[in-house]
C-alpha cells in the first residue's frame, strides 16, 4: 500500500500524471458531481486517450468511480487524494516563496517541476518549518492533512456594497493582469472594501490600502476572495 497526505492507496506510489489527474477532476467538480473525459483533457492538456488510461488506473485503485458515457466522479478516498495534492502544491509554492525568495507569481509554475518526487515525511517538514502557514502565496487556504474538502471561494465581482475581503490571485491568472492588478495595490493578502458596483455588469469600485480603484467585471471576476464582515477597525480606516 502507498500513501497521499495520509490517503491510504492501494498499489504503488501515485504518479505525477496521476496526481494532475485527481486536482483536476477535483476542480471541475467543485460545482458537479462527475467530470467528462474530454473536460479533463482539455484542463490537463493532455490527449483523451491519456486521460481515459490514467482514469482506469485511478478507478483500479479505488480514487474514482467511471462509468463510460457518464463522466469521472471522486470516491471518498480520491477526494482526500486530491485535496492533499493540492495542500502539497501549496506548502510548495510557499516553501519557494517565502525561504528561497520566489515572487508569487513564479511559485505556482515552479512547484510543478518537483512537487511530484517530495516523500510525505518532507513535506511535513517543510511545513513545519514554514510554521504551519494558512495560506499559498496566492492567498488561497492550506487545508490540513487528511481534509476531504477546501472551502470554496467566491469571485471578487460576488461581493456588495459594503464588504470587506482578502484578495488571493490564481497562478494560472495571465501575467497582463497580475501586472495591471499590481498598479491597483491588488495582490494577495490584500484586504479590500466594496465602495460601489455598477449595474449591469459595471465595474466596482474598491477602498485598497486608503485609495478608491475601479475595476472591470472582467477583471473582478479572475481574483477570489476570503470574504468577511467589516468590522470597527475597517471603519476606522476607510
Amino acid at each position: 500500500m502507498g500513501y497521499l497526505g495520509g490517503v491510504e492507496i492501494m498499489g504503488a506510489a501515485v504518479t505525477r500524471s496521476e496526481r494532475e489527474t485527481l486536482k483536476a477532476i477535483y476542480r471541475l467538480t467543485r460545482d458537479r458531481l462527475d467530470a467528462q473525459t474530454g473536460a479533463l483533457a482539455e484542463a490537463l492538456g493532455v490527449a483523451p486517450g491519456t486521460v481515459t488510461f490514467t482514469v482506469k488506473r485511478l478507478a483500479e485503485r479505488g480514487l474514482v468511480d467511471h462509468r463510460p458515457y457518464h463522466g469521472v466522479e471522486l470516491t471518498v478516498a480520491g477526494r482526500q487524494a486530491a485535496v492533499a495534492t493540492i495542500r502539497r502544491h501549496r506548502i510548495v509554492e510557499r516553501f519557494l516563496a517565502d525561504m528561497l525568495g520566489y515572487a508569487w507569481n513564479e511559485a505556482d509554475r515552479l512547484a510543478g517541476s518537483f512537487e511530484h518526487d517530495l516523500p510525505q515525511e518532507v513535506e511535513d517538514r517543510i511545513f513545519l518549518a514554514l510554521d504551519r502557514p494558512a495560506t499559498c502565496p496566492h492567498g488561497f487556504p492550506i487545508p490540513a492533512l487528511e481534509a476531504a474538502d477546501i472551502p470554496a471561494m467566491p469571485s471578487l465581482y460576488a461581493l456588495e456594497p459594503g464588504d470587506v475581503a482578502t484578495v488571493a490571485v490564481p497562478g494560472s491568472t495571465d501575467a497582463e493582469v497580475v501586472a495591471f492588478l499590481d498598479t491597483l495595490g491588488l495582490r494577495p493578502g490584500v484586504t479590500v472594501e466594496v465602495k460601489e458596483k455598477h449595474p449591469f455588469d459595471g465595474p466596482l469600485v474598491l477602498r485598497v490600502a486608503g485609495h478608491d480603484r475601479t475595476l472591470s467585471s472582467l477583471v473582478a471576476h479572475q481574483v477570489f476572495v476570503h470574504h468577511r464582515a467589516a468590522g470597527p477597525e475597517d471603519a476606522a480606516t476607510a
